[in-house]
């Protein structure tokens, strides 16, 4: 009976960590991904290019790539739990702000505010499960990752619904304040759950520093190559198709069924992956699936465009938490491992915020966003380059301690 009983506490404790990692991770897009169905309105009222509008994405992914090699120092300080909290708050407060934007300097304020408070949870919630999860982190990192889909998939469905009922499109932007407020105060009440690693000092010999090795600088280029394309997506598949007929909730019904995919896939890719220490095979499996959707959606986009979003979705949905789960599987110790996460995604989304800022600048130079669409192809073929050098049984010798 005892054994019974412990068993029905570890299993509702386990089920506990991912209720709170899905809340946390809901909060990690719908500030940037608001935006993209509602631009055709915010340029009516305020008047900006597509390459300044393409900085409300950029901006945000750039606070993420910069917060993210501050997180740890801040973590040593304040302590993880503290930071979570504080950075939902900030979630929380630069949506709130929304409803006061008057330009496009203010929005991009709020972008700012939202990317440092998005960039220090994203740092800090790989080292958390991998301590409290262990053996099945890319199950938890799996249902995570799956709810900052879903985060986008509603936000960017939502938000020009929400627009429409009150006539005004800062209310789509702001009403996604709600949600951080609320996963802050579940964060406050979580008790044991996802608990904070102990932060060791060594007293011996330094490590060696992560950002003198190779491995975890051709770490961070294949997670910042894979979310390049979804940073892109994000940004410009709306006005994408706004630009070839639809309407803004037609194009905003397109990226929700795309993010859609990409919470499935982002469950069941992690889930496949967790069946053998070699993760390269789903990787591959991603990496296919999205060039063949960005080749669609550059040559035949109005021709199959639910089935493009589905490649797309199933392609990025499941490279972004595999790309993770291969950068955290290097290292053993969930401290170490959350410093080469950390590393990987701060350098990784530095290049993944030039993404939609240059598809921004090629949109307004050519009139149209095909060939961006076809460079993110040509993309995922260096992907697969990159990714057979991932072979589990050499981690303990690429990255040295």
């Amino acid at each position: 009976m005892k054994i019974s009983h412990s068993g029905r506490d570890a299993s509702r404790s386990f089920a506990m960590v991912i209720a709170l990692a899905v809340l946390i991770g809901l909060n990690l897009r719908p500030s940037m991904a608001a935006i993209g169905p509602l631009i055709e309105r915010i340029q009516a009222d305020i008047t900006a290019s597509y390459a300044q509008i393409a900085w409300l994405t950029s901006l945000p992914v750039l606070a993420m790539g910069l917060g993210c090699f501050m997180a740890l120092r801040l973590a040593e300080r304040v302590g993880y739990g503290n930071l979570i909290g504080a950075s939902l708050l900030l979630i929380a407060l630069a949506d709130g702000l929304r409803l006061t934007s008057a330009s496009v300097a203010s929005l991009l304020l709020t972008a700012l505010a939202a990317g440092i408070g998005i960039a220090f949870i994203q740092a800090s919630m790989p080292a958390l499960i991998k301590h409290q999860a262990k053996q099945q982190t890319p199950l938890v990192m799996g249902w995570y990752i799956a709810a900052i889909m879903a985060g986008a998939a509603l936000s960017s469905t939502l938000a020009p619904r929400l627009a429409d009922l009150s006539g005004n499109w800062r209310h789509g932007l702001a009403v996604w304040g709600l949600l951080a407020l609320l996963a802050a105060a579940a964060w406050g009440l979580r008790g044991q759950i996802l608990p904070a690693p102990v932060i060791r000092r060594s007293q011996s010999t330094p490590q060696v520093s992560l950002y003198r090795q190779t491995r975890v600088w051709t770490l961070a280029c294949f997670f910042g190559m894979g979310t390049a394309g979804y940073t892109c997506v994000l940004a410009w598949l709306p006005p994408y198709y706004i630009g070839l007929g639809w309407s803004d909730a037609s194009a905003g019904t397109l990226l929700g069924f795309l993010t859609a995919i990409e919470v499935v896939s982002g469950l069941l890719l992690p889930a496949l992956a967790q069946r053998q220490d070699d993760r390269r095979p789903v990787i591959f499996l991603a990496l296919i699936f999205s060039m063949a959707g960005f080749v669609l959606l550059a040559l035949a986009p109005l021709r199959w465009p639910y089935l493009t979003a589905a490649l797309l979705g199933a392609g990025i949905g499941g490279l972004f938490p595999l790309s993770l789960i291969v950068a955290i599987d290097h290292h053993s110790s969930p401290q170490r491992a959350g410093a080469i996460s950390s590393i990987v995604q701060g350098s990784g989304y530095f290049i993944a915020a030039m993404s939609p800022l240059a598809a921004g600048m090629v949109r307004d130079q050519l009139g149209n966003f095909a060939m961006a669409w076809a460079s993110l192809a040509v993309m995922m073929l260096v992907m697969m380059r990159i990714c057979v050098q991932f072979d589990p049984r050499d981690y303990q010798w690429v990255i040295r301690d």
